[in-house]
């Protein structure tokens, strides 16, 4: 059994899209491009696909990761441009590895967000954003299926700063980006709630909602503060033999 590791998008509209309507979408994908998936047993066999740490909804991504089980092996490429052709546009699959390591979900520890405010001045965000960092603790409150839940949003945050917007602005109406960092805890914190505690410690709220979208997710790596690809060990792995195979030649001879 072969297992084939991609990552997707969500773009534009399509950013509206559930978790529950891609699988929909990435199921028909599968049948349309005659990917020889292996199924689950029981009653009801599904495919098998594992899905991990789906962004939320209405927020855009450029890091979604699945993994898929084939029955026939594949060249990761090839299935890569078959399932994208099949795919709406928006729902873009944008890199593909064969796993040749195990725990894909435990090397997703950590998000890069951006978060467009517009209406905000930098200026007001440069100093909310201030009073964030300087914080010990940002308590904010989250309504949950078990109630109303109060954490702290600080601690998870490993950067918070903020970003010029292109001197090009198609429009002179202010507007601030936000990049932060966020590790993945428990309970999790997203993106809003980061902003629930802007508004916390400096009374910053943006006009309209805020556009979030996911740059990167991976392994958190706390000496430099960035996040990793989490796909890289298994190209790694790919091309290992590769390198090793011209050595070996030589000493045989």
């Amino acid at each position: 059994m072969q297992r084939i590791r991609l990552r997707y998008t969500k773009r534009g509209r399509l950013r509206f899209t559930s978790h529950r309507d891609f699988q929909r979408a990435f199921e028909r994908a599968l049948r349309r491009a005659e990917v020889p998936m292996a199924y689950s047993a029981g009653f009801t066999p599904h495919p098998k696909v594992s899905y991990a740490n789906a962004a939320p909804t209405g927020t855009g991504s450029e890091a979604e990761y699945l993994e898929i089980a084939l029955t026939a092996a594949r060249d990761p490429e090839k299935l890569r441009l078959l399932l994208d052709e099949s795919l709406p546009t928006g729902l873009d699959i944008v890199d593909a590895v064969e796993a040749r390591t195990s725990g894909l979900a435990d090397r997703l520890t950590a998000s890069v967000w951006e978060l467009r405010l517009d209406g905000v001045d930098p200026a007001d965000a440069d100093r909310a954003v201030n009073a964030f960092n300087e914080a010990d603790a940002v308590e904010v409150q989250r309504m949950t299926k078990n109630g109303l839940r109060t954490f702290d949003a600080r601690a998870a945050v490993a950067r918070l700063e903020t970003h010029s917007e292109p001197a090009d602005r198609p429009t002179d109406q202010p507007c601030a980006i936000l990049r932060l960092v966020v590790r993945h805890v428990t309970p999790a914190v997203r993106p809003d709630d980061v902003l629930s505690g802007l508004r916390a410690v400096a009374d910053l709220a943006p006009p309209v909602p805020a556009a979030v979208t996911r740059l990167a997710q991976g392994l958190f790596d706390a000496e430099t503060g960035t996040v990793t690809d989490p796909l890289a060990p298994d190209r790694e792995a790919v091309q290992a033999p590769t390198t090793a195979e011209p050595a070996a030649a030589k000493a045989s001879a």
